[in-house]
């Protein structure tokens, strides 16, 4: 056993400061001989289940602690940035639960700068607790250096009042390069002899081994922004802050071997045990006394009526029978509650008339959720399997994903915390990790490096690949690290820091409901930048492991775009759409589908997907779940063969007859994941529970698990009456599609709300469009495309106007036209806008900029909004803008003094204003061509006209759309007859030049990348020095030229390599 224990500890977790990963941590004190270790991570308990989990599983005693930031008197004074340190370290559970929360405390009421801590909270939690005086910045070895040793000593013997004796330890470090802590250390023994308070040792570690101490000093460089060459810089270099081992511990406390002792002694008080693994359901509020079991089978009979009211006997039978199977599962596993807890949230969201998807995952393969309302798929209409839902052979807790309106998204969680308290409900932790190319940039500029030469070796790098992968693979990336000092430095450097969390930020979607208060066991925390927000401090595993109800609430945007196109078809039109509820054979919609006017609907808009639609002619709801499977790597390849069978062009083989009846309707498709599954049922007498896990097994590639499965499934062959030869080919021919076979349930939810946003954009084309623009008025590019399919659709979008504007594109009513809204123009505040609607709204329309002027409060308008919203051309209709813009100063000059008047109250003698209309001066009108300039600067895009329109029949002729080029070295699949180009092709194309953005080579040239724009879509082109030196004038924004090149492709992102650029003059009209 060994005869020191680290108690000082920090990982990654304390964010870019610690460089240690758990694994690596647990594997170094395995590799040096010691079984106990504790985590002490700077002011948080962010990897304290990883650690307890993965030290568990190694042998290794694992100690919870933290090293805590404490006040310098309360923690609730926001007046000092000073602190102190204090180590706490948990001895059992009683001790965890009062560390949870004093770090919640800490966090939520304490923070100033850092999480803080003080006496009062100290003398609350601490039962159960250890606590060491820490490093140098602690509250004793600081009064010690600072020659205060009566105050020190009151302090340390206040530490062991709090804690009790043998509870407070003062720390020792041995780091003789710094001063400071040898004078520390001396004092702390003279200080233990006077008091009895004993010594411990620790190292403060910081990083692994001694050669991480360039690496550990790079990601606090990296944290605090400072020059590497700053002499005054926080850095930790010079001193060993590594994990050392238990001899060189030994040695360097030779003179105090109590100190090493105590470790052990600490180490052996230490005697954490958490429950993990144990389902903790918040409990529901069932009335009338009833059981949670009873009251779930009452809603469920409820909604029979409901959702199949005009069913037979023999439908109201088979309905019965599932369900009193699914409920006989639910209430053999305990979820009865957590069915009960779903439907609550989901149906009062219904209730607020925000916008629930139909459902989400597997869950929608359960008849019990369709019953009580948390989905909107019949199971049995779709025939869709609970076992694949929930598996009563392999028990597990469900996860009901759900998705809501994203912007009503937080009124579900809101609901959910006052329903079961907001000390139990938090959204969940996440933590931003350095990735490979992020790792070689953040290094290099750590190092001083140049730009241009660091984010030349990290673009090497390709998409998804780590450090260890580009440098075994990629030939370019080997040779630079072999051949280039200053890349090997770099690359070195990066693959120490490669893995470390960086930040942390809140889960997308995870929501954490507890049975009781978060803080008995899970520390919590406010977001960043968010005082009114709550997550917990663990990652979503292990807030899981923690045995804590853990939901996916989504917040999807195209449910927000069907609610607002629902709006406003109320608004326009007096119809209330009941959007569950609309027909799924619409004539109008399976038309647009088959036309592949799909941009703006939901999983459909691909150039891809729209080009197979065309093929396929779809014709029911079942031909777009097909396609939501198919269109995936994979099963991409087998969509010509669905599109066949659908049109009767092949003949459809089976290996065996009993495969018909599964296959028939996806053409001898094995798709569905569900198919698999029935597979094994009717040909290998599976029950579907088992059927379940022999989908995992071949999805999972565990040889073992698979070897067994395929045993058991050729024995049920031969035992149905099947020959060996038929299992055999059968296994062999059903294997690969299991590996990408797709759950059935999740294609036909999210099919649904491709079908709805279809159907609104064919039944109410204007209401939808300008709800779809609305959700995407900040990405520019996607307006350009939007409004390019209003105009194909015959839908006009108009400029923003002062007195038919409102906030976002609204529909004109008993027009073909959408109007822009005055939120879209740059430099127009969101409170401006408002005033301005409100204004109008309670006094009517403006009649002229005076009227304009005379009714916006100046104190809100300011110079630089009017001027925005004249050169946009919001006040067209009320003046010429130059007019307007050259007599600014008059306009607000005169609304001032009007301002005055009216506070005032001087009152002409007929009541009328003393201030009289102010009078123009004239000015020269505005040309088209400065229009539509700032309409691009302040819109971001062309609305009234485009600057190449006047070269549409020159462009149509001689050049090749980007739209194409985008479209062929994107799409996957397609139609193998149509001619497309290939990468490395040489083509030419003409646009405006939008942006140019430029840099320097590592060999000190200039390069460019060029967005150019034509009349379908927009382009990076990538300009090389030598093509800057033969026609240096042109690269200029708002140039109209013509570019010829070769394609090419990065990242995903198609682009041109220039080889010619020239200006494209004015033509001859």
């Amino acid at each position: 056993m060994s005869k020191f224990t680290h108690l000082h500890l920090h990982s990654h977790y304390s964010l870019l400061d610690g460089l240690s990963k758990i694994d690596d941590i647990l594997d170094k004190v395995k590799e040096l001989g010691m079984d106990s270790v504790a985590l002490t991570d700077h002011g948080v308990m962010y990897g304290a289940i990883e650690f307890y989990k993965k030290a568990k599983a190694k042998g290794i005693k694992p100690i919870i602690g933290c090293e805590v930031y404490e006040a310098i008197n309360s923690m609730l004074e926001k007046d000092s940035n000073e602190r102190y340190h204090l180590v706490l370290l948990a001895k059992n559970e009683k001790g965890y639960g009062n560390l949870v929360k004093i770090i919640t405390e800490a966090h939520l009421r304490g923070f100033y700068y850092k999480p803080r801590i003080d006496f009062e909270l100290l003398e609350k939690y601490s039962d159960g607790i250890i606590a060491m005086s820490a490093c140098l910045q602690g509250r004793i070895p600081h009064l010690l250096l600072s020659n205060k040793k009566e105050k020190a000593e009151e302090m340390a013997i206040k530490y062991e009042h709090i804690f009790g004796k043998g509870n407070f330890y003062l720390e020792l470090q041995h780091h003789p390069n710094i001063p400071e802590q040898q004078r520390a250390n001396q004092m702390m023994i003279d200080l233990s002899k006077k008091t009895g308070i004993p010594l411990v040792a620790t190292n403060d570690c910081h990083y692994i081994n001694k050669d991480d101490a360039e690496a550990q000093d790079i990601i606090m460089l990296i944290n605090t922004g400072t020059n590497i060459d700053d002499k005054e810089r926080l850095s930790m270099l010079g001193e060993d802050f590594s994990i050392r081992s238990p001899e060189e511990m030994e040695s360097a406390f030779k003179d105090v071997p109590e100190a090493i002792e105590n470790t052990n002694k600490i180490a052996n008080l230490c005697n954490l045990e958490l429950e993990l693994g144990e389902f903790k359901l918040p409990s529901f509020d069932v009335p009338d006394n009833k059981t949670a079991e009873d009251y779930l089978k009452e809603l469920c009979y409820a909604g029979i009526s409901k959702r199949y009211p005009n069913a037979n006997e023999e439908k109201i039978k088979e309905v019965k029978d599932r369900l009193e199977y699914e409920l006989s599962v639910i209430n053999k596993t305990g979820f009865s509650g957590y069915f009960l807890i779903v439907q609550d949230f989901v149906n009062w969201a219904k209730k607020q008339r925000i916008v629930v998807g139909p459902g989400r995952g597997s869950a929608a393969g359960s008849i019990v959720a369709y019953l009580t309302g948390i989905t909107n798929v019949d199971p049995l209409k779709y025939d869709l399997y609970f076992q694949r839902f929930l598996n009563p052979d392999r028990i597990s807790p469900p996860d009901i994903d759900l998705d809501f309106a994203d912007n009503r998204r937080d009124e579900v969680i809101n609901y959910v915390a006052q329903k079961y308290g907001r000390d139990k409900v938090a959204q969940i932790i996440t933590f931003g990790t350095m990735a490979a190319r992020a790792s070689i940039r953040d290094v290099g500029r750590a190092l001083g490096l140049e730009y241009s030469y660091c984010d030349k070796i990290a673009k090497m790098i390709p998409p998804g690949f780590n450090l260890s992968q580009t440098l075994e693979k990629i030939e370019e990336f080997k040779t630079l690290y072999e051949s280039d000092n200053d890349a090997k430095r770099l690359i070195d450097l990066a693959f120490k820091i490669e893995g470390c969390a960086r930040h942390a930020s809140t889960h997308a979607c995870g929501v954490v409901i507890s049975n009781a208060s978060l803080d008995q066991s899970v520390p919590t925390q406010h977001p960043t930048q968010d005082e009114l927000g709550i997550v917990t401090q663990y990652e979503m595993h292990s807030v899981e492991s923690m045995g804590l109800l853990k939901m996916d609430f989504l917040g999807l945007k195209n449910l927000t775009i069907i609610e607002e196109t629902l709006k406003r078809i109320y608004a326009v039109r007096g119809i209330n759409v009941d959007i569950d509820n609309i027909p799924l054979d619409d004539e109008k919609t399976f038309k647009l589908l088959q036309a592949g006017d799909c941009i703006g609907v939901f999983q459909l808009e691909s150039d891809g997907m729209r080009r197979y639609l065309k093929q396929l002619k779809p014709t029911e709801i079942e031909d777009i779940i097909a396609m939501v499977a198919l269109y995936r790597p994979g099963p991409m390849q087998h969509i010509p063969e669905y599109i066949d069978g659908k049109h009767q062009r092949k003949k459809i083989k089976y290996l065996h007859p009993k495969l018909e009846p599964i296959l028939e309707t996806t053409y001898g498709i094995p798709l569905y994941q569900e198919q698999i599954m029935r597979i094994a049922q009717d040909m290998a007498g599976f029950t579907l529970a088992e059927a379940d896990i022999l989908r995992k097994a071949i999805g999972k590639k565990i040889e073992k698990l698979l070897m067994e499965q395929k045993d058991k499934f050729i024995s049920g062959i031969k035992a149905n009456n099947i020959s060996e030869k038929v299992g055999n080919e059968l296994w062999h021919w059903i294997e690969p599609f299991a590996k990408y076979s797709f759950n059935k349930s999740h294609a036909t939810c999210y099919a649904i709300i491709a079908y709805q946003t279809a159907y609104l954009k064919a039944n109410y084309p204007l209401e939808y469009m300008a709800a779809l623009l609305t959700s995407e008025q900040s990405d520019l590019d996607r307006i350009s495309i939007l409004i390019e399919e209003c105009k194909r659709m015959g839908i006009e979008v108009l400029p923003p106007e002062i007195n038919e504007s409102f906030s976002n594109f609204s529909v004109v009513p008993n027009t073909n036209k959408i109007r822009f809204g005055l939120s879209a123009i740059k430099n127009v505040g969101y409170n401006i806008v408002e005033l301005i609607i409100n204004e109008r709204k309670a006094n009517g329309n403006f009649k002229s900029i005076q009227d304009f002027v005379s009714r916006v409060d100046s104190k809100v308008l300011n110079k630089k909004s009017l001027e925005s919203l004249t050169r946009a051309g919001v006040f067209d209709n009320l003046e010429e803008r130059n007019k307007i813009l050259s007599n600014l100063e008059n306009l607000f000059t005169w609304s001032r003094d009007n301002q005055k008047i009216k506070e005032s109250k001087q009152i002409g003698l007929f009541g009328e204003s003393t201030n009289q209309d102010i009078k123009l001066a004239d000015s020269k009108k505005m040309d088209e061509q400065e229009k539509l300039k700032w309409e691009k600067e302040l819109l971001g895009l062309y609305i009234s006209g485009h600057p190449l329109e006047k070269y549409r029949e020159f462009l149509k002729d001689q050049v090749t759309p980007i739209k194409k080029i985008i479209s062929d070295l994107t799409t996957i699949g397609g139609d193998p007859f149509e001619r497309r180009l290939y990468i490395g092709e040489k083509t030419t194309i003409g646009g405006i030049i939008l942006s140019i953005k430029k840099i320097l080579t590592h060999k000190g040239f200039p390069m460019m990348f060029i967005k150019v724009q034509d009349l379908t879509e927009t382009i990076e082109v990538v300009a090389f020095p030598s093509m800057l030196e033969k026609n240096p004038y042109v690269f200029e924004e708002g140039k109209i030229v013509t570019i010829t090149g070769k394609t090419d492709i990065k990242d995903g992102s198609p682009k041109i390599i220039a080889d010619e650029i020239e200006e494209l003059l004015e033509l001859e009209k």
